[in-house]
């Protein structure tokens, strides 16, 4: 990954390392797609009469619509188009950080009920009785912290022991790190946080993949289709490339086009501008830069200046007069 200023996109031009960025956005797409596939599951707990709240059935139908939309722009990855493609790095990015807020509004909601214990039974945090029946033992009948067994002998000829069982209350085991930071900071609950933690570093890295991919994918399309690149005489002045969704061009028609420019308005030196050491042409790869060479002449130069260019004539044919050739008509 390229030596990136403050508050700079990261820029990176491989996937891992190892991979092309085109896979990486092949695999990514895949596993948004399997990510999605729960809205189905949603809409079929809800024609089954499951309860849902407002905050669950908004998400359910949400991945159902970002299901649709990431299938329809998926097959534009190898096509190499560049609206589709900038239209799913922008989709990947907003699902992101939307899943973000519901992963923060469950998670807050999940370890609320588990610091509660439900002694009244009543909850105000959403979806509060499904995570109650899902999370097991918080909403007991009898709320106590522990259960101590007191045996006595029994009475009669039979031997025996009577056994009584006492329940210690909660507020016996204050010092047991009760309430919500006992249940945040318990040693489940915290390898979960650390998982999803984890999982959420490698989430953003796909954001940024997907977003240099359809980064090369337009600057690819403006190499060979605009009249003026940047750095290149008749481009724009303010150090951009010329913009293939301005109005005026084939591609800036109608909702098309607004659609383009306005995802190329959040960050036009990102998507536009030159790299960080002046190279416009830097971002699309040596394959690329190497089919815009003229190979004929550089071979030829190459050869001029080693002196390996073809070899010279046999001695028997220097300074001998080639026969005079009649013309025949």
């Amino acid at each position: 990954m390229a030596p990136l200023h403050l508050f700079e996109i990261p820029r990176p031009k491989a996937f891992f390392n190892y991979m092309s960025l085109r896979t990486g956005a092949e695999i990514i797409t895949f596993l948004m797609l399997l990510n999605k596939i729960s809205g189905f599951y949603g809409i079929l707990a809800l024609l089954t009469g499951a309860p849902l709240t407002s905050l669950q059935f908004s998400m359910y139908l949400y991945s159902l619509l970002a299901l649709c939309a990431t299938a329809y722009l998926s097959p534009h990855i190898r096509r190499a188009s560049p609206l589709q493609c900038l239209a799913l790095a922008h989709l990947y990015a907003f699902d992101t950080v939307l899943n973000a807020l519901y992963t923060a509004a469950f998670g807050v909601a999940w370890f609320y009920v588990l610091a509660q214990h439900g002694d009244d039974g009543k909850t105000a945090v959403p979806g509060a009785p499904g995570i109650s029946s899902a999370a097991g033992f918080t909403n007991p009948k009898y709320n106590v912290s522990s259960v101590e067994v007191i045996a006595a002998p029994a009475g009669g000829l039979v031997p025996g022991q009577d056994a009584v069982a006492v329940g210690t209350g909660a507020a016996a085991a204050a010092g047991s790190g009760a309430g919500l930071g006992g249940a945040v900071f318990h040693s489940g609950s915290f390898m979960s946080l650390s998982v999803i933690a984890v999982l959420w570093v490698l989430r953003a890295y796909f954001v940024f993949v997907l977003l240099a991919f359809a980064r090369q994918v337009l600057r690819q399309h403006v190499a060979t289709t605009s009249s003026a690149a940047w750095g290149a005489p008749g481009a724009p002045q303010d150090n951009l490339a010329e913009n293939p969704f301005a109005e005026g061009r084939e591609e800036g028609e109608g909702w098309r086009g607004k659609l383009g420019r306005a995802m190329l308005a959040g960050a036009p030196q990102y998507w536009l501008g030159a790299d960080e050491d002046g190279e416009w042409m830097r971002g699309l790869g040596g394959k690329f830069r190497k089919s815009m060479e003229p190979v004929g002449v550089v071979e030829r130069e190459r050869r001029r200046r080693s002196g390996t260019g073809p070899p010279a004539p046999p001695r028997e044919l220097v300074g001998q007069r080639l026969a005079d050739l009649t013309e025949v008509r």
